[in-house]
């Protein structure tokens, strides 16, 4: 296991290869996310006829990403996350386009993946029936942005989220 708090700088930015992405994601962030749930906005407007009713929440916390070494060649690796909120989730990725994923509670899910020309990284996943579609990208090596948005299996959309993390980068002794 490898974990780093800056990012490697010799390597091409923004990553070219799953496994770059992923090393490139380890580090301490300091992360802001706003949320957004559409059956609640619905649901608070019909009841409170839209009067001031704040429909989004946002949090502000650390998060620890882990790097997880290739458990075999030619394998990219994975994810160990630390949310704000504690508990851990484990996201292990394979050279084909899929990754297996496991949460704090123990429950297990599984995805693909898909490294965009623009350098974003894009996880489609189903969960409890809906299907969840993150987008994750840096802007600079120390600015990390994610995207997700959850669909119901009748196609409406249910809760969306928007991150923005800076890297905590140690400063150097002496």
């Amino acid at each position: 296991m490898t974990s780093a708090t800056e990012p490697p700088s010799a390597a091409p930015f923004p990553p070219e290869t799953i496994a770059a992405f992923l090393a490139f994601c380890a580090g301490d962030w300091l992360s802001l996310r706003s949320r957004f749930s559409l059956e609640e906005a619905t649901e608070a407007a019909r009841e409170a006829e839209a009067d001031g009713v704040s429909w989004h929440s946002s949090e502000r916390g650390e998060l620890t990403v882990t790097y997880l070494d290739p458990e075999q060649n030619g394998e990219p690796g994975g994810l160990e996350i630390t949310p704000p909120g504690g508990g851990r989730h484990r996201l292990l990725f394979d050279p084909e386009g899929g990754f297996q994923g496991s949460g704090p509670d123990g429950a297990a899910s599984t995805g693909r993946w898909q490294l965009w020309p623009d350098g974003s990284l894009e996880l489609t996943s189903e969960r409890a029936g809906a299907s969840v579609r993150e987008r994750i990208w840096f802007t600079k090596a120390n600015l990390r942005l994610r995207s997700s948005v959850e669909h119901h299996p009748d196609g409406r959309p249910g809760r969306a989220s928007f991150s923005s993390e800076i890297r905590r980068v140690s400063r150097p002794s002496g």
